[in-house]
C-alpha cells in the first residue's frame, strides 16, 4: 500500500508541475468516467468474462483476458462521457446528478465528447490485437454504446438499447476466441438483456419522480405500479435462457448451484424494493454486482473441476 501511495505522488507531483490544468480537472475527469463508482465496469465485466470463459471452455488466453478486461473499463467509461454529454441539460433537475462535473462546470461538454472519442479509440486499439470479425462488430458496439443515452428522449425503453449496448461483449468474447459467432451464443446474449433491463429499471425507480417532472422517459415510467412484477419476470426469464444456455454448452452442477444463487439475490432485491423508496432501489441495483459474481463463479468453478 506505501508503494502504491508513493506511485499515485509521483505521479501527482509530476502533474501539478507538467501539466497543471490537467492535474487541477484531474477529480473532474474521474467523476465524468465514474471511476469512484465502479458498479457499472462490474455488471459490464461479470458476463463478458462469463462469455469469453465459456467460448473458450474455460481456458481463456491472457492476451484476451488483459483485452476485455481493459476493454470493458474503457467502454464503460466512454458511456458514461457520453452519457453526460447528452444529460447535460436534464442533470441539474435531478437531485441524484447535481454534482456532475458538466452540471457544475468544472468540465465541459466538448470535454465529455473529446473523453468519450478517446476512450473509444482506446477500446478499439486494443481490439486490433484480435481478429477482423471482432473488430467489425466493435463498430456496432460502439454505435449502440452511443446512441443510449439519447433514447431516453424518444422511447420508454432507453433500458433494452443499453441491454444491447451491455450485452456485446459476450458475442465479442466468442468471435475472438473462436473467429465465428455460433448461434448459442445469442441464449448468452438474450438472458443479458433481459437482466440489464431489469437491473436499469430499478435504477430508473430511484429517479422516476424527476424523470417524470422533466419529462424523462424509462421503463420504470412505462411499468408503472407493476414495475416489480415485471422486474421479476424479466428475472425469472434472464434464469430460464441461462438454463437453456447451460443445456446448448454442456455446463454442470456448479453452474447450475451459481443460477440458484442469483434466484436466491433476487429474492432479496424484491424485499429492497418492496416500498418503492429511492435507497432500498438502487440498493437493489447494487446487489445486481452480486448476481453477476455468483453466476461467473459457477461458471469458472464448472471448467475447474471438470478439468481435474
Amino acid at each position: 500500500m506505501n508503494v502504491l501511495a508513493d506511485i499515485r505522488s509521483v505521479c501527482g507531483d509530476w502533474l501539478r508541475v507538467r501539466a497543471p490544468r490537467l492535474h487541477a480537472r484531474l477529480p473532474a475527469f474521474v467523476q465524468l468516467t465514474r471511476l469512484d463508482k465502479p458498479i457499472g465496469t462490474f455488471l459490464l465485466l461479470w458476463p463478458t468474462l462469463g462469455g469469453l470463459w465459456i467460448a473458450s471452455e474455460g481456458m481463456p488466453s491472457l492476451k484476451l483476458l488483459a483485452i476485455f478486461m481493459l476493454g470493458t473499463w474503457l467502454m464503460r467509461s466512454a458511456g458514461c462521457a457520453i452519457n453526460d454529454f447528452a444529460d447535460a441539460d436534464f442533470d441539474g433537475n435531478v437531485l441524484r446528478t447535481q454534482a456532475r462535473p458538466l452540471v457544475t462546470g468544472k468540465l465541459t461538454r466538448k470535454d465529455a465528447l473529446l473523453t468519450f472519442a478517446s476512450l473509444s479509440i482506446g477500446g478499439f486499439l486494443l481490439l486490433l490485437m484480435t481478429n477482423l470479425l471482432t473488430i467489425e462488430m466493435s463498430f456496432a458496439a460502439v454505435a449502440v454504446a452511443a446512441l443510449y443515452p439519447f433514447m431516453k428522449r424518444f422511447t420508454h425503453l432507453p433500458q433494452l438499447v443499453l441491454g444491447v449496448a451491455f450485452s456485446f461483449g459476450i458475442l465479442m468474447a466468442f468471435t475472438a476466441v473462436r473467429d465465428t459467432l455460433p448461434a448459442q451464443a445469442w441464449l448468452l446474449f438474450v438472458a443479458n438483456c433481459l437482466w440489464t433491463v431489469a437491473y436499469d429499471t430499478q435504477y430508473a425507480m430511484v429517479d422516476r419522480e424527476y424523470d417524470l417532472k422533466i419529462g424523462v422517459k424509462s421503463t420504470a415510467i412505462l411499468f408503472g405500479e407493476a414495475d416489480r412484477m415485471i422486474i421479476a419476470a424479466l428475472q425469472g426469464m434472464f434464469l430460464l435462457a441461462l438454463l437453456l444456455a447451460a443445456a446448448q454448452f454442456k455446463l454442470g452442477v456448479w453452474f447450475y448451484l451459481g443460477l440458484i444463487g442469483a434466484a436466491a439475490l433476487f429474492v432479496y432485491q424484491w424485499q429492497l424494493t418492496r416500498g418503492r423508496t429511492p435507497e432500498g432501489c438502487f440498493k437493489a441495483f447494487l446487489n445486481n454486482h452480486r448476481v453477476g459474481a455468483v453466476v461467473f463463479a459457477g461458471i469458472v468453478l464448472h471448467y475447474l473441476f471438470a478439468a481435474v
